[in-house]
């Protein structure tokens, strides 16, 4: 039991180091401060959708392949390894991006390789997910491991925002101080810095999850192993039909996990462009944000448990959907087509409110997620699963950016541009209707836990 408790704590340890990279680097403090530096949020809304995207695609092609050869080998943590060194590599570069030395592609290359290596460790992580209890306590372990996740993410964003992100008119931060070890405010060093210490975080907070977390023993990739994988991932998707529940949750997942991710890759530079907040000002919503999602995802895991994970995510699609449809009708000058006085602070009010349904219906959202997936999966395929479910919310994850950044440079507006993600969560709704709740065999043997 002891072993058995350790390995969870080692489990969720990864969310805790992991989330800086959404919460710091993709939504509240690198994006925003990269729309600083370009001037304009409708170039630097775009720019972001072609990077993201173009990050997305490529996480698409390889994960079920990757998922495939890992079920093969039995070696998940070998490929955590790799792709942490991408993760580290990614983050850490991204201090090159500096006033009158900034590289869009660059930064854009560099945050890409970060974004490759999260997703991809996360997708062999989730896929330990069954072997950490039986399926009656999923849901729990699950939303623990979200609520988690969220309180490090927490932590790393007041850190950034109390020693470290500095505003660009002041060159203080939030609470008056230079930039911790001397860093330069002229040169944006303490901004910048969120990039290294995202890294830092990750090496420093990953070790309990490599002392604690144990494979059942590795061996090594049989010979055409790549083609073995191939070749099993294929006769996956062509089965898929027969399995018709499994097939439709991948399909309501790809679309509505796609729209949480571009509010959650959009959030900050939209806040930032239309409603002029600075980065700190960003940083300060995303507190909110965090704090709703940590409280809630823990909350969802409770309710997981005792109703299952569909009438949960059915309930956070439609929250999210109509805080989506709300965005688009939020600006300085009005609110749901309701004009408001200059210097009125009702739209940022309304803003922090919808950050924090966002936050709270997204946090557990993403926990119901993958306690949905246990259910759905052939247990002896789990990492197979798990690769095909990042194939399914990567697969279109450039359309949900790609789409923001065509809408957003047509319309040169970004309220506009944000439009898409309606029709996402819409689609998503409508096909988790033929998703069952237990799967396509109710008679599948629940999940065993590994103690050793």
């Amino acid at each position: 039991m002891r072993a058995r408790r350790r390995r969870i704590w080692g489990w969720y340890f990864f969310d805790w180091a992991s989330q800086p990279y959404n919460t710091l680097l993709m939504t509240f403090i690198f994006a925003p401060y990269i729309r600083e530096l370009m001037g304009s949020g409708s170039r630097a809304q775009s720019a972001w959708g072609f990077g993201v995207g173009a990050a997305g695609l490529i996480i698409a092609v390889l994960a079920p392949v990757l998922g495939a050869m890992a079920d093969l080998s039995g070696n998940r943590l070998g490929w955590i390894r790799l792709f942490s060194v991408f993760y580290v590599a990614g983050a850490a570069g991204l201090w090159l991006a500096a006033p009158g030395q900034f590289n869009l592609v660059l930064t854009l290359v560099l945050f890409a390789i970060g974004m490759i290596g999260m997703e991809f460790a996360t997708i062999f992580t989730n896929s330990m997910l069954p072997d950490l209890g039986p399926r009656s306590e999923i849901g729990r372990i699950s939303g623990n491991g979200w609520a988690f996740g969220y309180a490090g993410g927490l932590l790393a964003l007041v850190i950034m925002l109390l020693f470290f992100a500095e505003s660009g008119e002041t060159g203080r931060t939030f609470i008056g101080l230079q930039p911790a070890f001397g860093l330069d405010p002229q040169a944006r060093e303490g901004t910048r810095f969120v990039g290294p210490l995202t890294a830092l975080w990750y090496i420093v907070f990953m070790l309990p999850f490599f002392l604690w977390v144990r494979d059942p023993a590795p061996q090594r990739a049989p010979k055409g192993a790549l083609r073995a994988a191939l070749r099993d991932v294929a006769g996956t998707v062509r089965n898929l039909p027969r399995t018709p529940s499994f097939f439709a949750y991948l399909g309501s997942s790809m679309f509505y996990r796609d729209g949480l991710n571009g509010m959650y890759a959009f959030g900050g530079i939209y806040a930032s462009g239309v409603l002029g907040w600075s980065v700190v000002d960003t940083g300060i919503f995303g507190i909110t944000a965090i704090i709703c999602g940590a409280l809630f995802a823990w909350a969802g895991g409770h309710l997981d448990d005792r109703f299952g994970p569909k009438p949960v995510i059915t309930t956070c699609i439609l929250i999210l959907t109509a805080v989506a449809v709300g965005i688009v009708f939020v600006s300085p000058t009005s609110v749901y087509g309701l004009p408001v006085p200059e210097g009125s602070a009702l739209p940022d009010i309304a803003m922090y409110v919808m950050g924090a349904l966002i936050g709270a219906a997204g946090g557990v959202l993403q926990s119901a997620s993958r306690s949905m997936m246990v259910r759905q999966a052939n247990p002896e395929r789990m990492t197979e699963a798990f690769g095909l479910y990042a194939l399914a919310g990567k697969s279109t994850s450039f359309v949900a950016p790609l789409s923001i950044g065509v809408a957003t440079w047509a319309s040169q507006s970004q309220q506009i541009g944000v439009s898409p993600l309606i029709a996402l969560f819409a689609m998503g709704l409508i096909l988790l209707a033929w998703v069952k709740p237990d799967g396509d065999s109710r008679s599948r043997e629940p999940a065993t836990c590994v103690t050793s």
